[in-house]
């Protein structure tokens, strides 16, 4: 089936990228390896040596030939988390001494890691607004190891110019490095216009139960082999069981995504149309600045939402606490509404000062709208702002 990936359509890949006919004892579904070690069978290399901690496992291998389908790429890898991937990922594409450009408007994790840790490991990095291509021209001139994008930003929702930027990255010879978790590959493949390392937090839309934390890097084989050798050596490897699980999830993927975007753009209009909320950040509304970028580089918008609540931040949080669908919690891409102040998850360990400079404010919301019954979700966001 592996081989056969270019051939076939998307949901008919998530189902059968990767597996094994016949499998033990004629499984249907991917068995879980629940075993650290294998026996030994003519290994000529320690990459060969079958052993959980490399990644080379049966769950592991099965598990990537589907996210590498789905993402159009030559090679997968998974691992312990979102984080690990966007981590390892930075540091093979930006070696010691060298320099990354990114997006200014970033994931928390990623930007503290970038202003944290990044330093501390011999390499440097600027950021540019990813609208102003001024800015990156300049910066490209410095001649940069890589360059690091978002395909939709978080937590702000903005669609950087994906194409004109990979044009340029390329001309000036620096690698293109992109995190595609709030599309996920149901939406959007950034290898097809030239992007050489395609990062997920898996732990969200790619599994979609919010019961596995777990990472992925899709692109070139020569990349990802080498994230997979670094991976070796500082040990984040998802265990088997996340394996099965995270197959499983991807297993639904389309039919998740079309009832997120449903719900979210009914959500986004009824938000758009309430006097308690501004600055409602949706690619599919009209009103959204990349909303024109969005319907040509995308599949379709998403299920996440950001908007103003009209009020402090306790205010909003007084908000937040009256609504009955939606979990108050981190992380995204559940098949429950999740709903969070990023200044309170995602992005409180970034300073006041540089938050605001970012413009994430102590009233914004992030919203990552489930598979509920889109009628029902907008119900109980009307009741929750009315009163």
């Amino acid at each position: 089936m592996k081989d056969d990936k270019k051939n076939y359509g998307f949901m008919t890949n998530a189902v059968h990228a990767g597996d094994q006919r016949p499998g033990p004892s004629g499984a249907v579904g991917m068995p879980i390896y629940q075993n650290s070690t294998y026996e030994y069978s003519g290994a000529q290399s320690y990459g060969e040596v079958l052993y959980t901690r490399l990644s080379n496992t049966p769950n592991h291998v099965m598990l990537a030939q589907k996210i590498a389908a789905l993402e159009q790429t030559e090679s997968a890898l998974v691992m312990a988390s979102g984080m690990a991937a966007i981590s390892m990922a930075l540091l093979v594409a930006v070696e010691k001494g060298q320099h990354l450009v990114t997006q200014a408007d970033l994931y928390g994790g990623t930007h503290t890691f970038l202003n944290h840790d990044f330093g501390g490991l011999g390499r440097t990095f600027s950021t540019f607004d990813g609208g102003d291509l001024a800015t990156l021209e300049r910066e490209l001139k410095k001649k940069p190891a890589a360059v690091y994008l978002e395909s939709i930003s978080n937590p702000l929702m903005r669609i950087p110019d994906l194409v004109r930027i990979a044009e340029m990255a390329k001309k000036a010879g620096a690698l293109l490095l992109i995190d595609n978790t709030f599309c996920s590959p149901y939406l959007f493949n950034p290898a097809t216009i030239g992007f050489d390392l395609v990062l997920h937090s898996a732990t969200k839309y790619l599994n979609g139960h919010s019961d596995v934390i777990a990472g992925a890097v899709a692109g070139t084989k020569k990349l990802v082999d080498k994230v997979h050798n670094l991976l070796n050596h500082m040990g984040g490897s998802l265990d088997p069981n996340s394996c099965f699980l995270l197959n499983r999830g991807i297993m639904t993927l389309g039919p998740r995504m079309r009832a997120h975007q449903e719900g979210a753009m009914a959500l986004a209009e009824a938000l758009s149309a309430h006097s308690k909320v501004k600055n409602v950040r949706y690619p599919g509304l009209k009103s959204h600045p990349d909303h024109q970028r969005a319907l040509e580089l995308f599949r379709g918008f998403g299920g996440m939402i950001a908007f103003e609540y009209a009020g402090t931040g306790t205010e909003t949080d007084a908000f937040l606490s009256r609504l009955k669908l939606p979990y108050i919690a981190p992380s995204l891409g559940g098949v429950e509404s999740l709903i969070t102040r990023p200044v309170t998850t995602s992005h409180s360990g970034i300073s006041a000062a540089e938050r605001a400079k970012l413009g994430v404010h102590d009233n914004l919301v992030r919203l990552s709208v489930g598979v509920e019954d889109a009628q029902d979700l907008v119900a109980d966001f009307v009741s929750a702002l009315d009163k």
